[in-house]
């Protein structure tokens, strides 16, 4: 079984070439399989394998099911739209396919994150729509001492969650409940600040990592989604327009600071996503695809696209 390496700046990704579709792995290969991913992911961080032939939700529930790993079954907490499809399978993010998904960790807003994640390919599109990748130490490593130190000390998440109507995702749809007594037990044990507010909706703030220790290595990582959840992030004038219809930042889904509260400088936000665009990584999708990304160490996004695009994902 072979592999090639593609690099672009710090970040390097293994395509391991399966040379026959998953469902006709005898356990052996498994084996052979899942020796050489253990392997290549931590070398790596991230591993697509290409020959999978993975056709649809079914075959990929089996096949990530194949690397030994319970699969998170619940997306309760999350701030982005996505519908589950079978047990432990998610649509990736539901967003236009006109605009780019920047590059974030997964769940790095929440108390708990995933520490796999597993895409798949059931339907390529006509242009773009690649899984970018980048590594997080490669990040750390190109930011200036000062912007390291400012996020050293994490940042804090600020949501806005409507009850029923108005911009973003309500509480219950994050939640998956209509239970306010359920919403406060979850963000109580997710050490996070919440409170109710008077027209039904609900605030939090979560203090939660800018760096991490990256698992495979013991160095520092970068881990966050600071800049995905400024409003600068929004495509053309929608940061603008959205807060041209609200009161104020806070009444916007979602937004972030530091650790002390003081907004995101641009300057910043600027050099964070100079170092991201030097150290993202491209490989366009083949239908059948899958590709293991750690997520601690290692950041993905989404390329805007054309045409018809079906990608999956599982967590664990």
């Amino acid at each position: 079984m072979r592999h090639d390496i593609r690099t672009t700046g710090g970040t390097r990704l293994a395509i391991l070439h399966t040379e026959a579709p998953a469902d006709t792995w005898s356990e052996a290969r498994w084996d052979e399989v899942r020796g050489h991913v253990r392997e290549l992911l931590g070398s790596f961080g991230v591993v697509m394998l290409r020959g999978a032939g993975v056709r649809d939700t079914a075959a990929f529930h089996a096949s990530v099911s194949g690397f030994g790993r319970d699969l998170i079954q619940s997306y309760r907490g999350g701030n982005t739209p996505r519908t589950t499809l079978s047990e432990g399978v998610f649509t990736s993010t539901e967003y236009p396919a006109r605009y780019d998904i920047t590059l974030h960790n997964e769940l790095s807003y929440a108390a708990k994150w995933p520490d796999r994640l597993y895409f798949c390919c059931l339907d390529a599109p006509d242009t773009g729509g690649a899984t970018p990748v980048c590594d997080g130490e490669a990040l750390l490593g190109a930011l200036s001492p000062e912007v390291r130190d400012r996020f050293a000390s994490g940042v804090v998440y600020h949501q806005y969650l409507h009850g029923g109507a108005g911009l973003g995702k309500s509480w219950q749809d994050t939640f998956e409940t209509t239970d306010k007594e359920a919403v406060g037990e979850f963000l109580t044990a997710s050490a996070a600040e919440f409170e109710w507010t008077g027209d039904g909706g609900l605030r939090v703030r979560q203090h939660r990592p800018g760096t991490v220790k990256n698992p495979r290595t013991g160095r520092d990582t970068w881990f966050n989604q600071a800049d995905q959840w400024h409003p600068s992030n929004l495509p053309d004038d929608e940061g603008e327009l959205l807060l041209s219809i609200t009161e104020s930042v806070a009444d916007l889904p979602h937004w972030v600071t530091y650790a002390d509260g003081t907004p995101l400088s641009d300057a910043d936000l600027a050099e964070v996503r100079a170092a991201q665009d030097a150290h993202k990584l491209i490989e366009p999708w083949q239908r059948g695809d899958v590709m293991i990304v750690d997520n601690h160490s290692v950041l993905h996004g989404r390329q805007a696209f054309t045409g018809t695009r079906k990608v999956v994902v599982s967590m664990t």
